[in-house]
Formats: structure tokens, sequence, C-alpha cells
């Protein structure tokens, strides 16, 4: 683990690869190497912080571990699970920890849920965040420290204890957490503390809850409710197809965090569980990513339903669906994982942020940005959709009326980019073609519903739009350019293929792909654009986009490029965190991670490149996303 530098008091930052991800598909948690739990909102993933030392070292942790060391010896998750397990060695003895954050049977059997819109399942959250010790060999001293600071760190904890003993205490008002355990638990001040001396073969549990649902009360309750979780899971999993291939592990760790990032109760994919996680080292590329974008819905349903899991890749239409409907013809970019249409953006001065990057933003102003991709990603889906269906309902067709109606009447206009940018708006390539896919994949939903008429206005759109792009947005070398009136390169252009707007094989699709892989990569890694290039509001560099690197094994397995595919995917592969994870950056010149992390659009990605090769490997038939 490299050091990092302080920011406030306490231990140096992580590295943010090192990182562990945990999830109960309502509530998510970053957990450092140290055993430190150092970022955790509750009760949804965009809540405020109750543990937040990963934007700042005084803004709340939740330690379990051996006192005196800080690295442990390894880390793992249980295989197909999100439970992490952290071997820790010590002079005296050897120590191991179980973190996860539990699910159970579902809860609502005599009253409906609040928060629940998607159709019940077997499972539910648990609310818990279970920490379990056990010492596998001689003896270990070992240490719980629990300090939220509500609020994104402007609350500290007042806490008090509650039954008998030493056992269980609560903190918070608005959030209310209860701690449970079987060590005896004091308090310094807003540290809730213990330690106990653990033997071979000695266990204890710490249990953190913040609902009516009542945390384990006994280690053997514990042990159960932790077995419980392993096999859901590993039962989750089981329920994915994933070829037998030695990348299999990257696809069903990619399936396990896209699960984790999904928020049950809606559907609704996160696109990564963090703030304002730097882009740059120590830079202001600092974004609020706890929310769902639209236009990436499309890719996420593509991933689901190619690797088997249907259920919620109908989950997250259905979210798209509702948004759609309730905003007419004002579709956002990005909504709240709860639907949330408002996501005022500001900045909390108060902290450091990681490594000393400010501001730390909370919100996106992004939501309030024209952008005209929007429209092709909910029509992409929905004829995604429908393909696995073939069914095409009045609802579901009211909502295409609408969306393919309004991207013909913007399509013209410019507007700020899939990259969002925040400076001037422009006529981007990768907007139009979305507007493409809206009237072209209209039109063939409309011969679907049998009307003709519209199939025939729309798909004659389509064709404008088609015929718009390719007057002005290819150079004189044959290359697609980022936007109307520039020569300068974006690697959205590798969609192209990928979204079927011109067939592989056509000479500016290959000139294309080689122009980006030749000129806008770095040791084979992709920018997604030169910032000197693009007025995107910020003059600093930024890392590879691991996502586009991803984009660009897809297209050159499109373009019959097998060799160089496979390559490529095995080189961005060996970039992942330790425990198979991936931020939305890598810096190409030290292997870091940048951004917020994990990151869902790199893990989409991932899915879509790592199946293009294997199938191309086995001759199989490459499709286009929609």
């Amino acid at each position: 683990m490299r050091p990092a530098s302080d920011g406030g008091s306490g231990e140096p930052f992580a590295p943010i690869a090192e990182y562990g991800f945990l999830s109960d598909a309502e509530t998510t948690a970053l957990l450092a190497p140290s055993g430190n739990v150092e970022w955790m909102c509750v009760p949804l993933v965009d809540s405020p912080s109750v543990f937040g030392s990963l934007l700042d070292r005084d803004a709340g942790y939740f330690r379990v571990g051996p006192a005196g060391v800080d690295v442990p010896a390894a880390r793992r998750y249980i295989p197909g699970t999100l439970v992490l397990e952290t071997t820790w060695w010590t002079p005296g003895g050897w120590l191991v920890v179980l973190d996860t954050l539990l699910m159970g049977p579902w809860h609502h059997e005599t009253e409906r849920s609040h928060t629940h819109r998607r159709a019940p399942t077997d499972y539910d959250a648990d609310h818990v965040l279970l920490r379990m010790l056990r010492c596998v060999n001689g003896q270990v001293q070992a240490r719980l420290d629990c300090l939220p600071v509500f609020d994104y760190g402007r609350t500290a904890a007042q806490w008090s204890y509650t039954g008998i003993g030493y056992h269980e205490a609560t903190a918070g008002d608005d959030v209310s957490l209860r701690l449970t355990t079987d060590l005896n638990v004091g308090f310094e001040g807003p540290l809730a503390t213990a330690r106990t001396l653990l033997k071979q073969g000695d266990t204890r549990f710490v249990a953190l809850s913040w609902s009516e649902h009542a945390p384990p009360a006994t280690y053997d309750e514990a042990q159960s409710r932790l077995v419980w979780t392993v096999h859901h899971w590993q039962h989750w999993l089981d329920r994915g197809r994933f070829p037998d291939h030695p990348w299999r592990g990257h696809l069903q760790r990619s399936a396990l965090t896209l699960k984790g990032l999904t928020y049950a109760p809606t559907g609704a994919v996160a696109a990564a569980p963090t703030t304002s996680l730097p882009e740059v080292p120590g830079g202001d590329r600092n974004w609020d990513y706890r929310y769902t974008w639209i236009r990436d819905s499309t890719m996420a349903l593509w991933a689901f339903y190619t690797l088997g899991f249907d259920w919620e890749a109908n989950d997250f239409f259905y979210f798209i669906t509702d948004v759609a409907e309730a905003a007419g013809g004002h579709l956002q970019v990005l909504y709240g994982v709860d639907g949330r249409a408002n996501l005022d953006e500001s900045e909390l001065g108060h902290l450091c942020g990681y490594d000393g990057a400010r501001p730390v933003r909370v919100g996106n102003a992004a939501y309030l940005q024209e952008q005209h991709d929007v429209w092709g990603g909910v029509i992409g889906s929905i004829y995604l959709y429908v393909r696995k269906r073939d069914r095409l309902d009045d609802r579901l067709w009211s909502i295409i009326v609408k969306q393919v109606e309004v991207a013909l009447v913007h399509w013209r206009g410019p507007d700020h980019g899939m990259w969002e940018a925040r400076g001037q708006r422009r006529h981007f390539t990768s907007s139009k073609i979305f507007c493409w896919m809206a009237a072209h994949r209209g039109a063939q939903l409309a011969l679907i519903r049998g009307d003709t008429d519209r199939a025939m206005e729309w798909q004659e759109a389509a064709d404008e739009i088609h015929a718009d792009v390719l007057a002005h947005a290819v150079d004189a070398r044959g290359v697609f350019v980022q936007h109307y009136e520039t020569t300068a390169l974006d690697a959205s252009a590798l969609l192209i293929p990928l979204v079927g707007f011109l067939p592989p094989d056509d000479p500016r699709v290959r000139a294309t792909i080689f122009a980006i892989a030749g000129e806008l990569t770095e040791d084979d890694l992709v920018y997604r654009y030169r910032p000197e290039e693009t007025d995107d509001g910020f003059g600093s560099y930024e890392g590879t986009f691991t996502m586009c690197s991803f984009w660009l094994v897809s297209a050159f397995v499109t373009i019959g490029e097998l060799d160089r595919a496979t390559a490529l995917c095995s080189k961005i592969l060996s970039y992942a965190s330790p425990l198979q994870l991936y931020a939305e950056e890598i810096d190409v010149h030290s292997g870091r991670h940048l951004g917020n992390f994990p990151q869902a659009f790199t893990h989409l990605a991932l899915v879509n490149a790592v199946m293009q090769v294997i199938r191309a490997e086995r001759r199989e038939r490459h499709e286009p996303f929609v």
C-alpha cells in the first residue's frame, strides 16, 4: 500500500483501488485496508454520510481489527459474494475479520414497504453492517472504534447505553445508529470503543444497525445470518450465465458489483456509491455520482440480459419507464435512485476532500443540462425490453411516441454532450447518433405496433439525421470527430459500430477506430478526449477513461481485429483493483485508479468487452447493443 498525504487528523488516505465495496442493494459502504469503514451513507446511497473519512479524516470512521497493526496480510471476497474477508497477522497471532451488509428474508409480510416500487422478492436488506472476528492462531489484542459524524462530518455522535450492561448503545437523532456487540463498549466523547484479548478459537461480533429491523443479539445469531447472506449472494450469482473462460471471474465480480449498485426498491442502478473522488490527484474534477444516468440504461440492460439477470434488467427498465412517463417531454439526464428529480449541487467547504482534492460536491448540476442522448437511451432500452418480451403495450407506446417526437424536435440544436461539458454547447456527434437511435429504433417499434405511418415518418427522420452526421462529423481523413466544426477526436465515436449506426466494414468506422487507438491513447489506454482540444469548463488534465478503453476492445472485435482486442482486454483487466473493482479512470503512469469507485459504467463496459471477445473466440455472431 503506497502512502498518501494526510487530510486532517488520522492516518493517510488509502489508494482508491484498495477499498472494498459492501452493499445490501439499499445501503453501501467502502472499507479501507486498515479495517476502517471510511464511507457509508444511510439509508440511501445519496443520503448524508455517517462515516465520511474518505473525504476528510475528521468526518467519521468505524474500525474493527487488531490493535497496533494497520496493514492486513490478505483480503478477499468470499467467492461469489459481497462478504469481505480480511486476514491479519500480528506479532502474537492471526485474526480473521468478515464484513458484510446483511441480507435476510422479505420483511414486509404484515405491512407494505414505504420504499419498494418493484415487485417483492424473497429477500430484503436487513439494514445491518455486521463485523465478525475470529482468532485462528495464537492470541490477538482486538479493538473496536466506532466514531460516526453525521451529516457529512458536521454533527458529532452522542452515545448512550440501552438495555443492561455494556453491549448495546445508540447515537443520532434524524438517523439513529444502534451498536450491538458481545464486546464491552465504553464511550470516549463521540467515540464508542472496546478492546479484548482473543485467543485461538475465540470469536466476537459487532453489528451496527439503523432501522426497525433487529440486529443479531448473539454471536450464534450473527453467524447464522452471515451464512444466510453468503448463501444469498452465491444463489443469486448461480442464476447468471457465465462462460467457462479464464475471464469468468471478472464477469462475476462485475455482476455482483452492479447488483450492489442497484437500489432494490426501485431497480435503479447508481453510477457509483461515492462523491468527489478526484479524477485528477488533488484536482477539482470532483463529482457526485450517487445517481442513475438515463443514457447508460441501454448498456445496463444489455449487460444484465446477456448475463442472464432478466429480473434486474426488467426492474431497471421499469424504473426508466416510471421516470420517463412522469417527465413527459422533459426527461432529465439523471435522477436519484429513488426517482427524485431535484439534485441541486452544492459544495461542502468544511471537508478537505480525498487526499486534499477540493471541492467536495454533493448533488449534480448536470441534471439541469440539455443532453440529447437521453432519448436514444430510453428508446434503446425499450427496444431491448420489447425484443426480449416480444410485446408492446399501450403504456410503453405512449412513452415511445413522446420521446421520439421530442428527439425529432431537438436533434438539430447543440447540447452539452454525453461528457456533460460545462463549457459552450456544441453539435456533439454522439448526441446526434443517439437521436438517430431514438428515431431508428422508434421506427422499428412502430412496425411492431403496426403503426406503419409513424414507422415511415420516423425512419425518414432517422435517415435525415444519419445523412447530417455523415456530412458534418467526418473529417478529411474519413474519421468521425467530437462535434461539428472541429477535428478533435472523442472516444464516444467508438460506439458507432456498437449501436449499429454504420456497419463495421465501413471505411469510416475502421478509420475512426484506428485513429482513436493511435492518437487518443497512452500506453494503449484511451482518453475520452484531449482536454486542451475540448471546452469542458476545466483546464486540468485527467486520466484515461477505463470505460472507453473497454469500448475500444469491443470496437476492435466488431472490425475483426480479435488479436488486438484480446491483448488490450487482457491489459485492462490487469489494472483491476486487488478485489477486481474499477474506478472511472486510470493514471497510465502510476496505474492509480482515479474518480468515483466502484464505477458502474466501467463494469458495464467490461461485461460487453469481455463477452464480445469470448463470443468472437468461439465464432459466435456479434450483435450491437441495440
